[in-house]
């Protein structure tokens, strides 16, 4: 892959790695999000994926993927991927596999296994500077099993166990990822594909562990309208609340900063899951606390909202 930065859309890798028709929801902003992943790393990948909703992509005897697939249940994904690796490092050190056809080794998780059951062992995987791939896409809660709260839910977010509203934040997995000092960290959106495939490009360049949280708006479980999803998640960036940013090594850098920001309640009224807030009256209160969660973020870097 060239180290050359990409310009424009226009200049995103034509071939496709990700199939249609796939049993994905209608409007999936995780689907959106692997398609633009895999654009970048290319079809020489095995895929571990953790239980979730993508694990119902890969339905014998049927699959979307160009590149190999690996099932686990959703605590042990880069347990799974340390095992792939090994074995490849095994096959080439005896001269079984030429280096030339070595495998990227790519974990697929959504946020339950990223921000709650898999924490433990994608810390043990980044503990050992595992050479891999993770993608978490983050649709803020348990999705295929009737969208209940995870360690994603934002705050306020009505869910099937949240059904008045979730009382405390979100999970702020990129700071305890972090925390770790992983070779190469980001955050991406399925809105801004420049940005995520100029960030995988720079992964690239690293050995170790290489991760990836992309928000993933769901319409069953966000309640919105399929064809609202890319809207969405560029409406999340532009009103701050979802923040494109990168870490090689622990150090911090923002990639993308809104020239203006949106106020966070035109992201908010577009979903049903915060529908409580404006009807059958508006909940000022949540409605400003969440505001100002987005507000001291952004104070913090010396931007004001």
């Amino acid at each position: 892959m060239s180290t050359e930065p990409i310009r424009s859309i226009k200049d995103l890798p034509l071939e496709e790695n990700l199939f249609p028709g796939t049993p994905a929801c209608a409007g999936c902003g995780g689907l959106l999000t692997l398609r633009h992943c895999l654009k970048m790393l290319g079809d020489k990948v095995v895929i571990v994926n953790a239980a979730g909703c993508f694990t119902l992509l890969s339905i014998y005897p049927f699959t979307p993927f160009k590149s190999s697939w690996l099932y686990t249940a959703m605590a042990c994904a880069p347990a799974g991927a340390q095992g792939v690796r090994d074995a490849l490092d095994i096959l080439i050190e005896k001269g079984k596999l030429d280096p030339e056809d070595d495998l990227k080794v790519v974990v697929l998780t959504g946020d339950g296994a990223a921000y709650d059951m898999g924490l433990s062992s994608t810390s043990g995987a980044i503990y050992r500077n595992l050479d891999f791939y993770y993608i978490c896409y983050d649709n803020e809660a348990y999705g295929n099993t009737g969208f209940q709260q995870s360690g994603a839910t934002p705050f306020a977010s009505t869910t099937k166990t949240t059904p008045l509203g979730k009382k405390f934040p979100k999970k702020d997995l990129f700071e305890i990822w972090n925390s770790h000092k992983p070779s190469y960290l980001a955050t991406i959106s399925p809105a801004y594909p420049v940005d995520l495939a100029n960030k995988f490009k720079k992964a690239e360049q690293y050995k170790g562990s290489k991760l990836f949280i992309s928000l993933t708006p769901c319409p069953p479980g966000w309640s919105t309208d399929p064809s609202h999803t890319f809207k969405l998640a560029k409406l999340a960036v532009d009103t701050g609340i979802w923040v494109l940013k990168e870490s090689v090594s622990g150090e911090v850098k923002h990639t993308f900063v809104p020239g203006k920001f949106k106020p966070v309640e035109e992201y908010l009224k577009e979903q049903g899951r915060f529908s409580h807030l404006f009807k059958p009256v508006r909940k000022e209160e949540t409605l400003g606390k969440i505001q100002e969660m987005v507000n001291e973020y952004w104070k913090q870097y010396g931007f004001l909202l």
